[in-house]
């Protein structure tokens, strides 16, 4: 069976993870697997080169000190990150039912060294679900940027990714930003097949575009939602979308939001901007993203 795989790093945002996760393990039927990842900075300090500045004994040396002192810093490392995850699985067991009518899930953990992105790259073959943190460790209190990773992670991964908020609040209703693109179709397609959200009332937004084609798109996605038993409203808001839906979350129109996630080059982001980016920056609900 596939399973949801959270990524708990042991910042403000772990436990909203635990959570987000949980209630998105229970809800699929599926099993939970905590991986924290263990970057190469984390465990190594040890450099490459001197470039000539120190003489051969010296150099032999200060190597022989350094990498005494990376062994005790990556055994250090292993074990907070041991840690993280027994209080990371010890939260979701101690808690009661993430949701009335489904069971808690079954719990594992995963310890890895190296990069996120690989890691999760090999993790998610077997994951339906990938659940991270709006900001990681050294981002905490930077409010205005995301975590280092996200964008990396959501614009390699082939899996959708539900980006956790500050904390857990009940799920009832979503919102899904329409735009008629692939990355919305599949979304559409997935919420209609699977159980995560069945049940939930959900909006279907489209913003930015009044066209007849679009339009089109909208009623074809809502239909195929009410044919998989959603209670479902449509609907078209003229103006910027990143505007119009941060408006509709802000009336507290949803208590999750769906939609695509980069789907244009890096370099038109760089030039224009991305609406992914700004809308998880300012969003203090839940994300689900599909590419």
């Amino acid at each position: 069976m596939d399973k949801v795989v959270a990524c708990i790093d042991g910042s403000a945002y772990s436990h909203s993870v635990c959570d987000h996760a949980a209630w998105a393990a229970a809800r699929s039927g599926a099993p939970l697997q905590l991986v924290h990842v263990l970057g190469r900075r984390e465990i190594s300090t040890l450099p490459t080169d001197f470039s000539g500045s120190l003489g051969a004994g010296a150099q032999e040396m200060l190597l022989t000190e350094l990498a005494a002192l990376d062994e005790q810093k990556a055994k250090l490392a292993h074990a907070r990150a041991g840690l993280i995850l027994d209080e990371a699985k010890a939260r979701i067991a101690a808690q009661a039912q993430p949701e009335a009518g489904f069971d808690r899930p079954s719990v594992t953990t995963a310890l890895r060294s190296g990069d996120i992105v690989e890691t999760l790259a090999e993790i998610e073959e077997q994951a339906s679900l990938l659940v991270i943190g709006k900001r990681g460790e050294a981002a905490d209190f930077a409010k205005l940027h995301l975590g280092s990773n996200l964008e990396r992670i959501a614009r390699a991964s082939r899996r959708p990714i539900l980006v956790a908020s500050r904390a857990f609040h009940p799920i009832r209703r979503f919102l899904i930003a329409f735009d008629g693109g692939p990355s919305a179709i599949k979304a559409v397609e997935y919420i209609a097949a699977g159980p995560l959200l069945r049940g939930l009332r959900c909006t279907i937004l489209l913003a930015g575009s009044t066209e007849s084609e679009a339009r089109r798109q909208l009623d074809a996605a809502a239909a195929r939602l009410r044919g998989a038993g959603f209670d479902v409203v449509a609907a078209v808001e003229p103006g910027y979308p990143e505007e119009v839906i941060a408006a509709r979350v802000d009336d507290g129109g949803a208590d999750l939001l769906v939609m695509g996630a980069y789907g244009h080059s890096r370099i038109r982001h760089l030039i224009i901007g991305s609406t992914t980016t700004e809308m998880v920056r300012s969003c203090r609900i839940p994300v689900l993203m599909f590419r």
